[in-house]
């Protein structure tokens, strides 16, 4: 199953009443919000595949799995929220400066990669990481919006939230956090140590008791609240549900020993996860007629086919962009490190390449993902 070929047909929405607490319906919000979970082993299982059955050497298996995934949906992903901000007259009317002020990232990520790729990976790995994370607040919030004031017509507490917030913001950092105490090549992102620019105040043992404290005391709480909403009738199964499976993925994953493929899978997950929703909200907005007014080359794409084909091949012939940033800094780095190993060159140059334009799809993401009556129109 793929994003591209799946189902984002113009036909009416179900009912709220028919459709109950999920987003769209049961089997969508399976098939591509919770239970696409099953790719997330697939990166590391091929990584594993390559390097240990067919004898692949361990930094091609890596930098191959990277790249497979990047073109594959983690790349498409990442452009896909232009067809929502860049692309879209009406957002660049209302947030001039948003998308003005989007040019400073590249300039950022350049220099750090030539400066220091470790820093540049520091940066990249918790920001990330926070951003896999407000993602699922996003869709924590969406189910939440939708159950407040389409179907039980309640608010939602705020201590409630915040138990869902705490349990969701901690689940990454257990094993980071012992990791990163390890010391010298204990939080290792490819080739790259980044232990050599956390400050020496997080490596000491103290901050993995605490992340791993908060954590539990976080778990505690969320698992009481889920079994008294149970009883009470309270309970969102839906949202329950993907929240109890990210929880679980998101702790185990920074475990395993290959950071950078590991965290692949958890990337594949929230990419599919992303590029669904996406494509649901373009659909939502062709389908009231704005979408043509307002992103008219994002509405040829979508028009192209019933799905959302046309808008996942739209996405993917703008990674040409990461391509050529690539190419140029991978020319500069041979020149600029002669003599320098080639897979930091390689690293410098994929990491900028992807960087420059993830980062701003992190930006641009952390407005988005406040605008929880997205799929209004689809309930209405």
């Amino acid at each position: 199953m793929s994003v591209a070929s799946a189902s984002f047909s113009t036909t009416p929405s179900q009912t709220v009443q028919q459709s109950g607490l999920w987003l769209r319906s049961r089997n969508w919000d399976l098939a591509f919000i919770t239970f696409s979970v099953i790719f997330v082993p697939l990166p590391y299982l091929v990584y594993l595949l390559l390097r240990d059955v067919f004898g692949v050497q361990d930094d091609v298996s890596r930098n191959a799995v990277n790249a497979f995934v990047a073109i594959a949906v983690g790349g498409p992903h990442m452009m896909s929220t232009f067809l929502r901000t860049g692309l879209d007259k009406d957002f660049n009317r209302r947030y001039p400066m948003l998308i003005r002020s989007s040019i400073i990232i590249p300039i950022v990520v350049v220099s750090l990669a030539f400066l220091s790729i470790e820093l540049l990976l520091t940066v990249f790995f918790f920001w990330a990481a926070t951003h896999v994370l407000h993602q699922i607040i996003y869709v924590v919030e969406l189910y939440a919006h939708k159950e407040s004031k389409f179907v039980r017509h309640t608010k939602i507490q705020f201590w409630s939230r915040m138990i869902d917030y705490g349990v969701i913001m901690t689940c990454l950092f257990p094993w980071a956090a012992y990791k990163i105490s390890q010391g010298e090549q204990g939080f290792m992102v490819g080739v790259n140590d980044l232990t050599t620019v956390i400050p020496k105040l997080f490596q000491a043992q103290w901050f993995f008791l605490l992340m791993t404290g908060i954590f539990l005391i976080a778990l505690v709480l969320f698992l009481g609240k889920t079994v008294w909403e149970f009883r009470t009738n309270r309970l969102n199964w839906p949202k329950t549900i993907f929240l109890l499976l990210t929880v679980t993925v998101a702790f185990i994953i920074p475990s395993l020993p290959n950071l950078d493929t590991a965290f692949q899978g958890l990337n594949t997950w929230h990419s599919f996860q992303y590029l669904a929703l996406t494509f649901y909200i373009v659909k939502l907005k062709q389908k009231s007629g704005e979408l043509e007014t307002d992103a008219p080359i994002v509405a040829r794409f979508a028009k192209r086919t019933k799905d959302s084909k046309g808008l996942f091949l739209l996405s993917t012939i703008m990674l040409v962009g990461s391509l050529v940033v690539f190419f140029i800094v991978f020319a500069l780095s041979n020149v600029l490190r002669a003599g320098v190993d080639t897979n930091l060159h390689f690293d410098t140059a994929y990491y900028t390449g992807i960087l420059s334009f993830l980062w701003i799809h992190y930006y641009h993401d952390h407005f988005l993902f406040t605008n929880f009556e997205a799929l209004d129109k689809a309930y209405t």
